[in-house]
């Protein structure tokens, strides 16, 4: 596809409340806005979230990455593929999530009839870390907008106190996950994960920080296991069966570098899509994603999707975007990825 201008905005959303978890603390998310511009004028959006606090690319790398791609004069999936050496996973992510935008956008101006209305994406609610009470008042919360599943952020703090408060204030009927992010030994994930067994938890994401680690977890406890940091291709994915490693895998399209790897590491493992804590468009690319998942059956039928974590935003960048209603994620009817942008918002929080 020729490209006639290639845009690139940094720019941050500031959580509602700090984001804590094993990790760390954030009090805003960085993200980069690409916009690519064809030359018959239609313009693709997509969005990179640099994840530096897994080690991965700074935001200024990921920046200078996408502005190199106006240099190419033409990119499409082949030559982003044969080239992705040179793009960090969160860069290619954009790249490809702008042409997908950009293919979904001149598919429906040459279309005759209207588009059909998106399915709706059934929704996780994400907790960060805090105090049991604290932790059990907010699923509450959550719970009376509808949500059913709860994803609690375990490494920091009383971890068995947190999941024994949420299912005492769920009851019995709630579905309850939970994701170390890689901060447990492998001594203390077993000691954990056998504590926390008898309070129904849906999967461990994450508990140890390798594949290796994970096979020795998964043999001591019935909680099945979904790998995400480290599953981040095709291959890992092939690893982590052939290692007995975990059942499942959580996917953020920012990770794994787009929505082809995504669905390809779902045909080896049963997967979920997760938000890296995107912007509008990384959302709405990771829904479109989720349903192609769901239609063909790459998961495990009424499992949640992590990707309601636009809630956890103050504001947005968006003036047309994926909406919550009833624990559900309802993507907009527009074209391609169907996302406008509020220009206002954009340079308001543009770093």
């Amino acid at each position: 596809m020729r490209l006639a201008s290639v845009e690139v905005i940094p720019y941050a959303l500031p959580f509602k409340d700090p984001y804590v978890t094993a990790r760390g603390r954030l009090e805003q998310r960085e993200m980069v806005l690409l916009r690519l511009r064809s030359d018959d004028g239609l313009v693709g959006l997509g969005e990179a979230v640099p994840l530096s606090l897994r080690g991965g690319a700074p935001l200024l790398q990921v920046v200078t990455e996408l502005e190199g791609l106006a240099n190419r004069g033409e990119v499409d999936e082949e030559t982003l593929a044969s080239g992705a050496p040179t793009l960090s996973a969160p860069a290619r992510c954009a790249a490809l999530t702008a042409l997908l935008d950009l293919r979904g956008r001149r598919a429906a101006s040459e279309a005759a009839s209207a588009a059909a209305t998106p399915e709706p994406i059934k929704c996780n609610a994400t907790l960060v870390a805090g105090e049991p009470a604290a932790v059990a008042a907010e699923a509450e919360r959550w719970a009376s907008e509808g949500f059913s599943t709860f994803k609690l952020k375990l490494g920091v703090g009383d971890d068995v106190g947190q999941v024994r408060a949420v299912r005492e204030a769920l009851g019995p009927g709630a579905r309850i996950r939970v994701d170390a992010n890689a901060a447990w030994e492998v001594e203390t994930a077993q000691r954990t994960l056998r504590e926390i067994e008898p309070f129904d938890v849906e999967l461990a994401e994450q508990p140890v920080a390798t594949l290796e680690e994970a096979a020795q977890v998964s043999g001591s406890t019935s909680i099945p296991l979904a790998g995400d940091e480290s599953i981040e291709s095709r291959s890992d994915a092939v690893r982590a069966v052939k290692l007995s490693a975990c059942r499942l895998a959580g996917l953020k399209l920012s990770k794994v570098g787009g929505p082809e790897e995504a669905i390809a590491i779902a045909e080896v493992l049963p997967s979920f899509v997760s938000s890296a804590l995107d912007g509008p468009v990384g959302i709405a690319a990771a829904a479109q994603v989720a349903q192609t998942l769901d239609q063909a059956a790459l998961g495990i039928p009424h499992l949640a999707h992590g990707l309601a974590t636009q809630r956890l935003f103050s504001s947005t960048i968006a003036a047309v975007e994926c909406e919550l209603r009833d624990g559900m994620l309802h993507p907009p009817d527009g074209p391609g990825l169907g996302i406008e942008i509020d220009e206002a918002a954009l340079r308001a929080h543009r770093l």
